[in-house]
């Protein structure tokens, strides 16, 4: 922290000793002694050189109080200028561990520690010592601390400690506080110019000399160079009369402002920029953001100062170019930092005390930083050009100049440069509380019928006067104007009524609406509701109200109405994503507001106004395609007026349940339904980015009202059709099922049965709606419905099987529907009797029968057991399955058929089916792992039990589909024993005796295998390695136990060898382990 160089040149000619007093100024008594009074004031307001200029001669105990009350009074500005958070939470508020480390808690610590010593006034400029104790991994360290103030404020400070940051360290705090708490501890002395003044030559000369001698390292060359320039008679410093005192206080020209290291402030916020949101940089921007805040309440000038600093960093930032350079969104933390950066500005130069050359200035950088290409934009969209500006608040379409610039994120606060304070009415409701008794007949358009001032603004542009007002520490004045606002928006709001009542068929059926609402209020960059909001819910001094009205219903109140505005989805994600985010926020500080009968009439009168008021509200009659669904807002009111007016509470929820933009346009002629949409432009159809958002409001909405409408089947019927009609998402219809069906099964005692059937409703329309389309959770939804019917009972459960075409795809009717129905766990649950029991069973065979008929390859399976009781069912089952066999059915679905049939006492069905799947399949050489391999053996298997017949039919059809040597091999052997002792049981011959090898069927298909062997040879041989050579030796060791199944296979096998040999005589390792194993 370096000090602030002195700009004073102190001379203080006809002072003698005979002015001097020989003691100093006595204790404070009470009553306090009009020198005092007289000294703070002028210590408070006036440069020390205006006074010295103002009197020629000022006595020392003059110059002694008002040096004595320059000082700061007040520990807060030294909190406030220690500390991220406000001063009044670090002075008052509890400790915590992060706290105790800020520099404010630290320095409080070392003054109670009593490390705080030596400490000196010399005129405006305030000395010590400051001993910081040894820790465990730190020394003691002992800090020299100099602290500089004038008309109190601490104008630059110095520590030994080194530190660099944009607070004031511990050890600045702990000198600064022990001035404040024991001024009169602290050894006093005037400016060292005055003292210096009362000496003679020698004392002087005595003076200067000891200073060298005591410093002489540190001071002997500045001495001997100041010596020399004096002695020169031309040099620059004998040209000035007087010589500079870094003790005698401020000069005229200088800024009385408290110090704020500029440097470390533009370097901590470039390294919060540089981290890109990580390690906590957000919160400390945020944190940096709320000290301006802090700083423009206490009405500090370093508020301007500090922002203009963090602005200069922030457009600086180097993503900003390459952002715009890639096309890029900035992320939305960031975005939100850029909104609070813009909002500050407005703030600053709305301050209704500001000076002209101020804003001025203010509107010069505003130009400058606008004028910057990677200047964000006000939302991030080409669109926030077309937005009227502040002061005329034109909607956007009327007179919007295409090629305007862009609209920034400095746009508005460049327009509030325009705006001033000095209106006459505006004043009167500032500056009274009962402005309204004198005043109240003068001007009728100003006074609302009871008489209480209006103020007719632009409804942000007003709002941001009442921000401005709080945060420059105008918090009754604030509350004024945010009560003038609020009666003007009620008074509106009558006006509006009255209009759409008087013209209200014209409008519905002609479609003539006035836009007015194009810029909502919430989601609005100056957050115009929410500061109405907390301005009279935050403000500790009481309003002037009408009897039965408080600041907390009238807060309630515009947050209603707010709320309930028919507004246009701004374009682009940021803008859309913000209005949600608002909406949430400002819900969530209503719901902190106790609901008592008198806000429960504000309430009731806002909803019934909401209803009624036609296109000017989001749940009036008139809704436009693009306008802001209200469903979270509405659910709010709901749950809120459920207690208390349960019939207005279903108006509101069902009249919110609308979702226009994903319904088709309605016909001019058409009038039938409740509500009417307009289009607000032509061919406009903006991307909704937060769609899904809104859909699951709008599904928790709907779900709020199934579970308040348990037990009333009328109110249920209608929340049901509601959902049917206005929800378009088949996954939260689906949820609303569920929510229904949890509803209605929770309780220990019989299951509601009423909203039983609506959770059934609702999963039928899901099944119709996800029928033809891809959902991932289908299944999920299949299964759960046949849950969901079997609470209901048995008539739901037929209802669904005769009606499964329109539901459920073949495959999901007969492996999930009738299945799960006819399982016993089902029966046993439903407690049917016998009659009931048939007649599901009979439906569901229908069902089977149907679904194989449509789509055999995936359901013939389920069929053929769902009608395994039904012999006649059966039979067309199994004749559809033969049907299908020849064309669609593939032989893995027929071998799956035939193993089915099989055990169950058809053998011969089996082998039917076994043999019409031999024909779709190919098994080539080299497939000796084919998942087929198992089913060909089995069917080899059963004919072979079958008989000599059916075996010598489906040897063909193997030799026919199977070209691989090991697999054929493989049959062979199984053939040539005797049949499997189970499969035996259903032969029709006696299949004891061994068949033979020379004779059909097996001849055919021992000619077969050796034929595989020599192709399978020849076609491994083409490219074999000889890494592969071991594993083609042991093939051949196969292949002659194959050949030597033949009468004639040794010699064949020999031949065999033999053609090898001189085939590939040029592969000469792999024939020498040929002749090693074979000879």
């Amino acid at each position: 922290m370096a000090e602030r160089a002195a700009k004073r040149l102190c001379c203080r000619p006809g002072y003698g000793s005979t002015c001097r007093p020989e003691h100093r100024a006595g204790a404070r008594e009470s009553p306090e002694s009009l020198l005092d009074i007289a000294a703070r004031r002028v210590a408070e307001k006036w440069p020390f050189q205006r006074v010295e200029e103002r009197f020629e001669r000022i006595p020392e105990p003059v110059q002694r109080r008002i040096v004595y009350w320059s000082f700061p009074r007040s520990e807060r500005e030294i909190c406030m200028y220690s500390s991220f958070g406000s001063g009044t939470d670090e002075l008052g508020g509890p400790e915590s561990g992060d706290e105790a480390r800020l520099p404010f808690r630290r320095g409080v610590a070392l003054l109670e520690g009593g490390c705080v010593d030596n400490v000196l006034q010399v005129g405006f400029h305030l000395s010590g010592t400051v001993r910081e104790p040894a820790t465990p991994s730190e020394p003691e360290l002992l800090c020299n601390v100099s602290v500089s103030f004038d008309r109190c404020k601490i104008t630059a400070v110095t520590c030994g400690c080194g530190n660099r940051d944009i607070f004031y360290c511990a050890h600045v705090v702990a000198l600064a506080l022990y001035r404040v708490r024991s001024p009169d501890q602290v050894k006093l002395r005037l400016p060292i110019s005055e003292t210096l003044f009362q000496m003679n030559r020698d004392q002087l000369q005595k003076l200067v000399q000891y200073l060298i001698t005591v410093h002489h390292t540190e001071v002997l060359p500045t001495a001997q160079k100041l010596a020399d320039e004096i002695l020169s008679q031309n040099s620059e410093i004998n040209q000035v009369h007087g010589a500079p005192d870094p003790t005698a206080g401020a000069s005229v020209d200088d800024d009385n402002c408290w110090h704020l290291d500029e440097e470390q402030v533009q370097e901590q916020v470039k390294l919060f920029l540089s981290q890109g949101g990580y390690h906590g940089s957000g919160k400390q921007l945020n944190l940096l953001f709320s000290k301006v805040r802090e700083m423009l309440k206490m009405r500090d000038s370093n508020g301007a100062r500090m922002l203009t600093l963090i602005t200069e960093q922030f457009m600086g930032d180097p993503r900003l170019a390459l952002w715009r350079q890639q096309g890029t969104a900035m992320t939305d933390k960031y975005r939100q930092l850029w909104d609070e950066l813009g909002a500050l500005w407005m703030c600053i130069v709305l301050n209704p005390h500001c000076k002209g050359d101020q804003k001025t200035g203010w509107l010069r950088q505003l130009r400058r930083w606008n004028g910057v290409d990677v200047c964000p934009l006000e939302d991030g969209n080409q669109a926030s050009s077309q937005l009227g500006n502040l002061t005329n608040a034109l909607p956007r379409g009327h007179n919007a100049n295409p090629d305007s610039p862009q609209r920034t994120v400095f746009s508005r606060a460049m327009e509030a440069c325009d705006l001033h304070w000095q209106d006459p009415h505006l004043q009167g409701i500032l500056s009274e509380d009962r402005y309204v008794e004198r005043c109240r007949h003068d001007n009728p358009e100003l006074f609302d019928g009871r008489g209480w001032p209006l103020w007719h603004e632009h409804v942000p542009t007003a709002c941001a006067r009442v921000d401005a007002l709080r945060s420059h520490g105008y918090p009754k004045e604030a509350l004024r104007l945010a009560v003038a606002v609020v009666n003007t928006l009620r008074g509106q709001q009558r006006k509006q009524l009255e209009f759409f009542r008087a013209h209200k068929k014209e409008v519905l059926h002609k479609g003539m609406t006035s836009v007015t609402n194009l810029e909502g209020w919430v989601g609005h960059p100056l957050d115009p509701v929410g500061t109405l909001f907390s301005t009279l819910t935050e403000t500790e001094t009481d309003a002037a109200l009408d009897e039965g009205e408080t600041a907390a219903t009238l807060a309630a109140e515009v947050a209603l109405i707010g709320l309930g505005q028919q507004r246009v989805m701004p374009d682009g994600l940021y803008a859309q994503e913000k209005v949600c985010r608002n909406e949430e926020q400002l819900l969530a500080k209503l719901q902190q507001v106790e609901l008592d009968d008198v806000l429960v009439d504000v309430f009731r009168k806002q909803a019934a106004i909401l209803l009624d008021a036609g296109p000017y509200s989001g749940l009036g009659e008139v809704l436009y395609r693009e306008s802001v669904p209200m469903h979270t807002f509405a659910k709010y009111l709901f749950t809120s007026l459920l207690p208390h007016d349960a019939e207005l509470a279903y108006k509101i929820a069902l009249r919110a349940m609308r979702l226009p933009v994903l319904e088709s346009s309605m016909s001019s002629g058409d009038l039938s339904r409740s509500h009417h949409m307009v289009s607000v432009v032509a061919n406009r159809y903006p991307r909704w980015f937060t769609l899904s958002h809104i859909e699951s409001q709008q599904c928790e909405l709907g779900s709020t009202m199934l579970t308040a409408a348990k037990g009333d089947a009328r109110k249920l019927q209608t929340v049901l059709e509601s959902i049917q009609k206005n929800i378009h998402s088949s996954s939260h219809i689906f949820k609303l099922a569920q929510d229904a069906f949890k509803i209605a099964t929770m309780m220990d005692g019989l299951p509601d049965l009423t909203l039983l059937k609506v959770s059934l409703e609702l999963g039928l329309q899901v099944m119709r709606m996800t029928l033809s389309t891809l959902n991932w959770r289908r299944r999920e939804m299949v299964r759960w419905l046949v849950t969901c019917a079997t609470e209901v009972g048995v008539f739901a459960l037929d209802s669904i099987m005769q009606s499964w075409f329109t539901l459920f795809t073949p495959t999901e009717a007969t492996s999930v529907v009738a299945s799960s129905i006819m399982s016993n766990s089902t029966i046993l649950r439903l407690h049917v009797d016998l009659r009931q029991q048939q007649n599901l069973a009979n439906s569901a065979r229908t069902l089977a029968l149907q679904c194989a008929a449509k789509d055999p390859q995936n359901c013939a399976l389920s069929a053929l057991t769902l009608c395994e009781k039904d012999h006649v069912a059966f039979e067309t089952a199994y004749q559809i399955v033969l049907d299908a066999a020849s064309t669609g059915m593939s032989y893995t679905q027929l071998f799956t058929i035939a193993r089915y049939m099989e055990p169950r006492g058809y053998p011969m069905r089996a082998y039917k089916l076994a043999t019409l799947a031999m024909t779709h399949l190919n098994l080539s050489y080299n497939q000796d792992t084919h998942p087929a391999i198992n089913d060909v053996l089995w069917a080899c298997g059963l004919s072979h039990s079958l008989g000599k017949n059916e075996l010598a039919a489906v040897i063909p059809l193997v030799v026919k589909s199977v070209k691989c040597a090991t697999v054929l091999s493989d049959i062979l052997r199984r053939c040539t024993l005797t049949p499997p002792s189970v499969i035996a049981l259903h032969s029709r011959r006696n299949a004891a005796k061994l068949m033979s090898l020379d004779k059909a069927p097996l001849r055919h298909l021992l000619d077969a295998t050796i034929g595989a062997y020599i192709n399978t040879t020849h076609s491994r041989l083409t490219h074999i390695s000889p890494r592969h050579y071991g594993e083609f030796i042991e093939f051949l060791s196969k292949a002659r136990e194959t050949f030597l199944m033949a009468h004639d296979g040794h010699v064949q096998f020999t031949q065999f060898i033999d053609n090898l040999k001189q085939i590939y005589k040029g592969k000469k390792k792999l024939m020498m382990l040929v002749r090693e194993r074979f000879g």
